[in-house]
């Protein structure tokens, strides 16, 4: 039976989560979290996706992505998978896959839910008690992607959404990717 096509808007955001096979993990280095984040910048980058927030746990990632077409975050993701499962699969002398089938993605339907996901995102290290906090991080856990990048605030996000709330859960900056911002 052949999967069922994801429901993707362009231009909304996605919650994305992507797990270890058994949910081991697919990070074993500080250079892996490293060379992940330069595969999602080129992904991104080259599938028109806006990368609002993530978070690199050992066994998992995290994404806030709004595509800015039907099937980027799709490719995205592919991307990622097969550069970075090719990496690690000849980093560490092993064979076959990395991660537990598709990645999962759920639509930001609303304001409300798209802070409570970003909120959800910068804590996960916190809750999982990798980090005392959530500015004290373990490298790559939370932090923009690279300098020299187009940063944002919350509060400008907010505005995108057209709201007249400002409201600023953390300190981690939104980095945009997109070719039409």
């Amino acid at each position: 039976m052949a999967r069922k096509p994801r429901f993707t808007i362009p231009g909304v955001p996605q919650h994305i989560i992507q797990r270890g096979n058994n949910r081991d993990p697919c990070f074993f280095s500080v250079a892996d979290y490293s060379r992940y984040l330069e595969i999602l910048e080129e992904a991104a980058q080259k599938n028109d996706v806006a990368i609002h927030s993530y978070v690199l746990m050992t066994n998992h990632v995290h994404l806030l992505a709004t595509p800015n077409h039907k099937h980027a975050n799709s490719h995205m993701m592919q991307d990622i998978g097969r550069k970075y499962v090719r990496f690690i699969n000849r980093s560490y002398q092993r064979s076959g896959t990395l991660w537990e089938g598709r990645f999962k993605a759920s639509l930001i339907d609303s304001e409300a839910y798209l802070l409570t996901c970003m909120r959800y995102i910068e804590l996960n290290p916190v809750r999982a008690m990798m980090v005392n906090t959530q500015l004290n991080t373990r490298g790559q856990a939370i932090k923009p992607m690279h300098k020299g990048q187009q940063i944002f605030d919350y509060n400008l996000m907010l505005n995108t959404w057209h709201s007249d709330k400002m409201i600023r859960i953390g300190s981690m900056p939104i980095v945009s990717y997109s070719k039409t911002a």
